[in-house]
């Protein structure tokens, strides 16, 4: 396969097959609306993981080859043109060509197209602007009207809002945390907790998902989270991941490891079938029954990004430090670290998220003194801690790990035990689409209901008293799904039958007992096909 793609790769190092086959004449003339470099840093990532996996560079040299035309047509100097591409990608894509080459012309490159997205001046028109026009465009007959679409109504340090395409949003983030992070520049990462802070506190969604409108697949306004028109592609939580491992690796900072892990079990997961063959570009909070997993899209970009998600799920799990250990997701797993200039091995053993036991083995060449940071999740309220055996008494920092410095021996073991309660989770009173509603929640899972479970009422006619969910049980069945914990309790149902009236009435419908059965979010629609609900009444 390698091959045959560098067997498209023009003299130049041009390479992009429509451009080449089909729209010769329109290279690098669009790139406010054509995915040029979007598609070039996709294949950037793919060489450098190619590299990676086999350590045969040819394909890393035929995409430095790309990105060295890229660099020379690209760039502040005279003769360059001064552009940057519509869809974000390619920045991020070029500061992992510069680990793997070491070539710092890359870096630099990123850098220019980070910085010069969204500059006017007296003497500086938009670059969208000058670029329309010389296409013979109208550019105030842009689709989307003005420039918050692709992030580029203003320079990146100064936008105060996530606004527009919400996928493109998050690589750009993604690639301002990493900038942030290389050269060292206090000005990007202020820009991304500002921007954090926006998004995670008015505008995520309780699964991780992000972005509620189909008109510009991204954001609107602060607290429009419409649960059954959701957007939320599933690109877009992938970004989310993404961005919020970078921002984890500046302070090992909790609420950025409790975002990823959110966007990571449900709204990403979500997207994918249980069988690995079908895919949700789109994830929905509530569904009528009409919303499936399918087999590809007409632009299909999240079958491939989950994915290689999952195939690169292990770089999310640790980080390390000169004299330290950071562990910020838990699952069965072994790996190897170094730790200042020794070897560690680590093995997870647990049955995560089912239940919160965790057992970390230690495995070092001689005794070695480091800490030990465990994330405790924002979700757990109680937790027990012990090393060998022994209990060990441990408040989590003000970053909500757990920091345990010891000289650790060969075989140490630590076990972990995180309180699952089943919780409500109500929304901001701002969120006008949920006023009076609950999610339910266990651990890292958001849970749903499905029709299938609930014979022929309607779904949104359930309610929940908040007070009896920590009365609802938990209980794992192997049978189901793969393999999932559901969630039992008792609710109320309307009983149609006491309606009295016709389409109004000056009495309202009684309720009646129903027998509640939740399931994880990111398991629906892999059954019956029918109703799916994540915010029910609260009653």
């Amino acid at each position: 396969m390698a091959d045959k793609i560098i067997s498209a790769q023009q003299p130049d190092g041009y390479l992009n097959t429509h451009f080449t086959h089909i729209q010769p004449e329109m290279r690098w003339k669009n790139l406010r609306d054509f995915h040029e470099m979007y598609c070039a840093g996709h294949l950037i990532e793919g060489a450098v993981a190619h590299y990676q996996a086999t350590g045969n560079s040819k394909l890393l040299d035929a995409f430095s080859r790309y990105a060295d035309h890229i660099d020379a047509t690209f760039g502040p100097q005279p003769g360059k043109q001064r552009g940057y591409c519509g869809h974000p990608e390619i920045e991020l894509a070029l500061v992992k060509l510069y680990h793997a080459t070491g070539n710092a012309r890359y870096l630099e490159l990123s850098k220019f197209f980070i910085d010069e997205r969204g500059t006017t001046g007296p003497d500086k028109p938009h670059y969208y602007d000058l670029e329309a026009r010389s296409r013979g465009e109208d550019p105030e007959q842009f689709h989307f009207k003005n420039y918050e679409y692709n992030q580029s109504h203003r320079p990146i340090r100064e936008q105060e809002k996530v606004v527009g395409h919400a996928v493109r949003a998050v690589y750009l983030f993604s690639a301002v945390a990493d900038l942030a992070g290389e050269c060292e520049d206090p000005s990007l990462l202020e820009t991304c907790y500002r921007l954090w802070n926006n998004l995670i506190d008015k505008r995520m969604y309780l699964t991780g998902g992000i972005g509620p409108s189909r008109h510009n697949e991204g954001f609107t306004t602060d607290y429009d989270l419409p649960d059954e028109t959701a957007y939320a592609e599933t690109c877009a939580t992938i970004g989310l991941i993404n961005w919020n491992q970078r921002l984890l690796q500046f302070e090992g900072d909790r609420r950025f490891a409790d975002v990823m892990e959110r966007g990571l079990y449900n709204g990403f997961l979500s997207g994918v079938t249980l069988d690995g063959t079908k895919f949700y570009y789109e994830n929905p909070l509530s569904s009528a029954g009409n919303h499936h997993h399918q087999e590809w899209f007409l632009c299909p970009c999240c079958p491939g990004n989950l994915a290689r998600v999952i195939a690169s799920l292990g770089n999310y799990f640790y980080s390390t430090g000169p004299k330290d250990l950071w562990l910020h997701l838990y699952a069965g797993n072994t790996t190897e670290v170094e730790i200042g200039d020794s070897p560690v091995k680590v093995q997870q053993q647990t049955r995560y998220p089912w239940d919160g036991a965790v057992t970390v083995t230690l495995g070092v060449q001689k005794p070695h003194t480091f800490t030990l940071h465990l994330r405790l999740p924002g979700w757990c309220d109680a937790f027990h801690l012990a090393v060998n055996g022994e209990t060990l008494a441990a408040k989590p920092e003000a970053n909500g790990y757990l920091a345990i410095t010891r000289e650790w021996q060969a075989g140490d073991t630590l076990e972990f035990v995180m309180e699952m309660p089943v919780r409500a989770v109500f929304a901001n009173p701002a969120v006008r689409q949920l006023e009076g509603r609950l999610a339910i929640q266990r651990g890292p899972l958001i849970y749903c209901l499905e029709g299938v479970d609930h014979g022929d009422f309607v779904l949104d006619q359930i309610s929940i008293n908040p007070q009896d969910i920590p009365n609802f049980t938990a209980t794992y069945r192997a049978g189901l799904l793969g393999g999932v914990t559901v969630i039992e309790g008792q609710g109320k149902v309307i009983d149609e039958k006491t309606w009295e009236g016709g389409l109004y009435s000056s009495r309202p419908a009684q309720e009646k007992d129903i027998a509640i059965t939740a399931i994880p979010y990111f398991a629906w629609d892999n059954r019956t096909p029918g109703e799916m609900r994540v915010w029910l009444r609260s009653g």
